[in-house]
Order: structure tokens, then sequence, then C-alpha cells
């Protein structure tokens, strides 16, 4: 990159803040990468969304692919709440150190979970991977009180980190029917966990440029789109009218 410009000061990887956390609808390898090979730098982890994995072929070459380029890769949530609603845990452990993969997503906002169990899911998947634990339903009304209580209980059964729902669509959980951010959940989370700890889902580029300005360029950031990793790094530096005011005082 160059250096010329003075902009918003920017964590290097590995890091905890900063993070961006990027959406796999499905991509081939040879589109990952492409991607990696003009966004590496600035993507931490790839959630191969929903159960993809399970229907993607070439899921272990991806995962060398983002091994070599020092990028994380996850599972969507749904795909392990399947797998314990069926009893299929233990074959679901072996698929993805067969895969390769060491990131795994713990959630229970698509099917019955209760939040006991969901702590046990956590203690046990975290002594094989790194567990990070989403929470919030993709339906229902958000409920600071808790959403911190269950973050802090996931964080001490043994989560890495923890991810505030906003589906692909941002539209449910950290945001209302439009879209527009619910503030004072994002605030009762941030006071709760800390900025380090928590991956905010803001998939829109209205969302992403509110929490950049209300918490700064360092704010962990999921759902993004493969297209927009870019657009949301420009973001990020102050180089959109967005957050031209993220940029330094001259």
């Amino acid at each position: 990159m160059p250096s010329f410009l003075d902009l918003p000061a920017r964590t290097a990887k590995p890091r905890r803040a900063g993070i961006t956390h990027v959406m796999d609808r499905g991509l081939s390898p040879l589109a990952l990468e492409s991607l990696l090979v003009t966004a590496g730098e600035h993507i931490d982890m790839i959630k191969l969304g929903w159960g993809t994995a399970y229907v993607s072929g070439a899921v272990g070459d991806k995962v060398a692919i983002c091994r070599d380029a020092g990028v994380a890769v996850c599972p969507g949530g749904t795909l392990l709440e399947i797998a314990v609603h069926q009893n299929r845990l233990d074959r679901y452990v072996e698929w993805l150190h067969e895969l390769g993969i060491d990131h795994v997503e713990v959630s229970n906002g698509s099917l019955p979970l209760t939040r006991a169990r969901k702590g046990e899911l956590n203690a046990e998947l975290a002594r094989e991977f790194t567990v990070i634990a989403e929470v919030g339903s993709k339906t229902g009304e958000a409920v600071a009180n808790d959403w911190c209580e269950e973050m802090l209980g996931d964080l001490a059964a043994g989560a890495a980190m923890v991810i505030a729902e906003g589906r692909e669509s941002g539209t449910v959980g950290l945001f209302d029917a439009s879209g527009e951010v619910h503030g004072e959940l994002v605030d009762a989370i941030l006071r709760a966990v800390g900025q380090e700890t928590v991956i905010f889902e803001a998939p829109q580029r209205q969302q992403q440029a509110w929490l950049l300005r209300r918490v700064g360029p360092n704010v962990n950031l999921g759902n993004i789109g493969t297209e927009d990793v870019i657009a949301l790094e420009s973001l990020r530096r102050g180089l959109r009218y967005d957050t031209l005011d993220l940029l330094p005082a001259t």
C-alpha cells in the first residue's frame, strides 16, 4: 500500500481489534484465491456460510488456501445446530478435523438450544477448536441484558470471541427491520465484553459506517460480503465520504 496520506491507524494481522470477518456463500477455490490476492491482508476470518460447506466441493482445498494466507476458516453456526439437533456432533467434529478447520461457531439462533447446552458445547469444543459463539436470534426482539448475559456466559464457558447477530440481511438482532442500528444494544455489549471480544455482524455499508464512527476504525465487523472487503477497508481508512471524519486532524 502507498503511505503518503495521513489515515487512521490500523492494527496488523494477527489481530484482536479491527477484524474483518467475511461471509463466503460458496466461492470456488479459484475465486477464493483471487479474493485473497486482492484483499487477503484485510481479511482475518472467512465463514463458510450456513451449511454451504456441506454441499460444496473442494472445501479442504479452500481451507488450505486460507491457511497459507493467514486467514482463519469457520463453518456457519447453523450447520453445528443441525448436527447437535440430529445427535451427530461427534461426526461433525471428525469432519472438521478431516478438513483442517480449527475454528467453530456455536450458535442457538435457528434451532432450539438452551443456554446451558450452548455453554456445554462451548466448553467441549474449546478443547479442540477456537470457539466463536454467536448471540442473538434470527427472529424476535433484541434485549440488551439478555444478550450481554449470554455473551459473558459463552466467554466464561470457553469461547474466544462472541458474535452479535445481524444476519446476512442486516435486518434483525443488532438492527431493526429497516437496517437501522440499535445503538443502545451496541453500547451495552461494548460495556459488557469490550471491543476486542465482540464481532458485530454488519453487512450493509451504512451499518459499517455507523459502527466505525461510534467505535473507531478498528471495530470488529462480520458478515462482510466477499465483494465488499475492499470497500469496507476504504471506510476504515476514512477514504469514503461516509467516514471522512475518521481522518486525523491536520
